[in-house]
């Protein structure tokens, strides 16, 4: 009985300190990135649906920067948008989940997501990640005001020389560059599992949270390539105009779930 009452108290501390991290390794990120295609190649037709919104949004949200003529914040919107990927993937997790349990799975079960009871975690989560976007939009425009700061009307080819023949075009590029870097390794770090974690444990955002932070910080060179993996995959995707994106997003997403697996226990 003693026995009985301690395993007991231990399986509560450790539900209470969340999900146990596992240390992964490279050959794992090669083998949720395979895995990832496997199950686009299972369920491509509607994962395919689902992959367009990422870029057809992103096609308007350009179209809508120039039609503004803000062309400065074209590149930066491109980036940033990026930091919504996790976001814009859980109807992917969940096919992921169904095909994994060897349930069915359509683009109506990916959509039924929106009706899961961990909605609102899932809500929560995502708004936390659209004020980053936001946040770091407002922060690329007002690098570029301060530093570069052309005047209203300027050609894309005025704003394209001054960027890359003057020494604070220079410094816009470096200092940019670095500052988002920080908003995609707060976003990285905070969504790396967390989308997946709570669709399938249906934990509040804040578990879900922590338990991406100690993922990263378990396995730091191994997360790190796997941020820089996606960051390529995604500007190959992002050619041209970013069609390249309906194979990539949804590869991506299912090979985000699958080394969600690999690296919280189940």
């Amino acid at each position: 009985m003693a026995n009985l009452d301690a395993t007991m108290m231990q399986a509560g501390r450790d539900e209470a300190a969340g999900p146990r991290i596992r240390t992964i390794t490279t050959q794992d990120l090669r083998d949720a990135l395979w895995r990832g295609w496997e199950d686009f190649k299972a369920k491509p037709s509607h994962l395919v649906f689902l992959a367009l919104i990422y870029p057809i949004a992103g096609v308007l949200l350009g179209q809508l920067t120039v039609s503004y003529d803000i062309i400065p914040l074209l590149f930066p919107l491109i980036a940033g948008f990026a930091l919504l990927g996790p976001f814009a993937a859980i109807g992917l997790y969940e096919i992921s989940r169904r095909r994994e349990k060897g349930i069915d799975s359509s683009w109506g079960h990916a959509l039924a997501i929106l009706r899961s009871p961990s909605i609102s975690q899932i809500a929560l989560l995502g708004s936390m990640l659209t004020g980053l976007f936001v946040a770091w939009m407002i922060s690329a425009w007002l690098i570029y005001r301060g530093l570069l700061g052309l005047p209203a009307g300027a050609s894309a080819g005025d704003f394209a020389r001054a960027v890359l023949t003057t020494f604070d075009g220079w410094v816009m590029i470096v200092v940019g560059n670095a500052v988002g870097l920080l908003f995609a390794i707060a976003a990285f770090a905070i969504s790396v599992v967390s989308f997946p974690l709570i669709i399938d444990r249906r934990v509040d955002a804040a578990t879900a949270i922590k338990t991406s932070i100690a993922a990263v910080e378990a396995n730091p060179r191994v997360m790190t390539l796997w941020g820089l993996m996606i960051v390529g995959l995604l500007v190959l995707g992002s050619l041209p105009v970013l069609v390249g994106l309906v194979v990539v997003m949804p590869v991506l997403g299912h090979a985000s779930w699958h080394l969600y697996r690999k690296i919280v226990e189940a």
